[in-house]
C-alpha cells in the first residue's frame, strides 16, 4: 500500500493533478474501466443546484433509512472530517475502508492523474459497490455535467435551484450554469426542477437529452403551515407533514423535492407515510443555519457561501426575534462577497473580517477593504477563525452583541464548530 494512514493519502492526493479543479470525465471514466467497472444495480439519484442540494441529500437518505434501505450518500465538501462525504447506512465509512479503496484506484490508475474531488468519487463508487446497497444519493461537487458525480447514470436526477457561482467554470449567466447543471438528467428518466424561477436551458437539455422535466409548482408542489406542511404530485397527496428537522422555510422546498423523487421511485423503492414522517423529524445537518445558544448569546452557523444562499440566510434571520447581530465573514476568492454584504447588511449591525485557511480564500485584507467600500459597520480582522470567535465573544460579554453569525465558508464554520466543540447533531 503506497500509504497506510488516510491523512497522508490526501496530502498525496491535493498534489497529484496539477489543477485543484479540472472538470471532465475522460479520465474518471479510464480509471473506472480499468477497475472493471460496473453499473450499479440499484437505484441512483443524483443532485446538483447552487443552493440546497446537501440539504435536499440528507432529507432523501434520513427518509430511505427510514424506510428500512441500506443506503450510500456521496457528499462534499466536509466541515470536519473527510470520512463525512461518504456514508454507507448513515454511518461515515472508516479510514481503513478510504485507504483500501484509494489503493485499488491508485493500482488501476496507472499513469492518469486525477484531481482530489475524483479520487474522492471514485472512492465512494468502490465503496457503495461492495456494500449491498439499496439506493445510491449522490450529491455534485460542482456544476453537473463535467461533475464526477454525473459518471454514475442517475435514475432520478435533481436541480434544486440555479444561481451565479463558479462563474469561472460553469459560465457568467443563469442559462449556462443552468445548462451545465442539468446536464445529470438522462434519456427517459426524471429530471426535477425545485425553484420556482428556472433558466430556459434546463428545459432545453431536457428535450435535447429526452430526460422527462417535473417542476415545482407545476408538477408537484408544497403549502407551508405554521406548524407542518403539505405536498402533492399528480394523484399523491400527504398532509400534515413535520416540518424538516433543518431549520428554514426553504428546506420545506429542499423536502418537496426529496419526496417528488422518492414518489417516482416507489415501484422499486416503496416508502410509507411513517418512514417519510420519521426521517423529515431525524434528518441532522451540520452548518445549515445551527443555532448554539452559549451564556445567553445566539450563535448562528452557516455555510451560506454564495448570493442565492446568502438570499435565503437573510430570510432566515428575519424570522429570528431581534438581537443585537455581529456577523463574522471569512469567503473563497471567486464568490461575489459584495453582493453578499448587501444582501445581508439590513440583518447584520456589526462586521468581521475573517481569513480562511486555503490558497482559494479572498484574502483577509481584501475582504477588509471591501467591507469598508460597502458601508457597513467594520469592527476588524483576523487571519484565524478561531481569534474572530474569541474577539466576538469578548464582545458579546460586554453586552455589545446578543448573536453573532458565522457565515460565507464551509472552512469558517468547521472551525467554529471545533471551538464550540458542538455534537454532530446538534442545532
Amino acid at each position: 500500500m503506497r500509504f497506510e494512514h488516510l491523512s497522508d493519502w490526501l496530502r498525496w492526493q491535493e498534489g497529484l493533478h496539477p489543477s485543484t479543479i479540472d472538470l471532465g470525465l475522460d479520465r474518471l471514466r479510464a480509471v473506472m474501466q480499468r477497475l472493471d467497472w460496473q453499473a450499479p444495480r440499484c437505484p441512483v439519484i443524483t443532485i446538483a443546484g447552487t443552493k440546497g442540494k446537501g440539504s435536499c441529500a440528507a432529507i432523501l437518505d434520513s427518509m430511505l433509512r427510514a424506510g428500512g434501505y441500506r443506503t450510500g450518500l456521496f457528499s462534499s465538501p466536509h466541515l470536519r472530517r473527510y470520512n463525512e462525504r461518504i456514508h454507507i447506512a448513515g454511518k461515515e465509512v472508516s479510514d481503513a475502508t478510504l485507504c483500501a479503496a484509494f489503493e485499488r484506484i491508485d493500482a488501476a490508475r496507472g499513469d492518469i492523474s486525477l484531481t482530489y474531488f475524483e479520487f474522492n468519487a471514485l472512492a465512494a463508487f468502490v465503496c457503495f459497490a461492495a456494500a449491498d446497497l439499496d439506493v445510491w444519493v449522490l450529491e455534485v461537487g460542482l456544476g453537473g455535467r463535467l461533475d464526477a458525480a454525473n459518471a454514475i447514470d442517475a435514475d432520478v436526477a435533481i436541480v434544486t435551484s440555479i444561481g451565479l457561482d463558479h462563474t469561472e467554470w460553469l459560465g457568467n449567466d443563469l442559462d449556462s450554469i443552468g445548462r451545465e447543471k442539468a446536464g445529470i438528467c438522462r434519456a427517459g428518466r426524471p429530471l426535477l426542477f425545485g425553484s420556482m424561477e428556472m433558466p430556459v436551458s434546463i428545459e432545453q437539455v431536457a428535450k435535447q437529452t429526452g430526460a422527462q422535466l417535473l417542476r415545482a409548482g407545476r408538477d408537484f408542489s408544497h403549502r407551508q403551515h405554521e406548524q407542518s406542511w403539505s405536498w402533492q404530485m399528480g394523484q399523491q397527496r400527504f398532509d400534515d407533514l413535520p416540518l424538516p428537522a433543518l431549520a428554514g422555510a426553504v428546506q420545506v422546498a429542499n423536502a418537496s423535492c426529496a419526496l417528488a423523487a422518492l414518489q417516482l421511485l416507489q415501484a422499486r423503492l416503496p416508502m410509507t407515510r411513517a418512514a417519510i414522517t420519521t426521517g423529515l423529524r431525524n434528518v441532522h445537518l451540520d452548518g445549515r443555519f445551527q443555532r448554539i445558544e452559549i451564556a445567553g448569546v445566539q450563535w448562528v452557523l452557516d455555510v451560506a457561501h454564495n448570493a442565492l444562499s446568502a438570499a435565503v440566510l437573510a430570510e432566515q434571520l428575519v424570522c429570528l426575534p431581534p438581537r443585537r447581530t455581529l456577523a463574522l465573514f471569512g469567503v473563497m476568492a471567486d464568490k461575489d462577497a459584495m453582493s453578499m454584504v448587501e444582501l445581508l447588511r439590513d440583518q447584520i449591525d456589526g462586521w468581521w473580517a475573517v481569513g480562511l485557511d486555503s490558497p482559494r480564500a479572498l484574502p483577509v485584507a481584501q475582504l477588509l477593504m471591501r467591507l469598508q467600500s460597502s458601508g457597513v459597520s467594520v469592527l476588524g480582522s483576523s487571519n484565524d477563525t478561531r481569534a474572530a470567535l474569541a474577539a466576538a465573544q469578548a464582545k458579546c460579554a460586554a453586552g455589545e452583541y446578543q448573536r453573532v453569525l458565522v457565515f460565507g465558508s464551509f472552512l469558517i464554520v468547521a472551525p467554529a464548530l471545533d471551538y464550540f466543540d458542538v455534537s454532530l447533531h446538534s442545532k
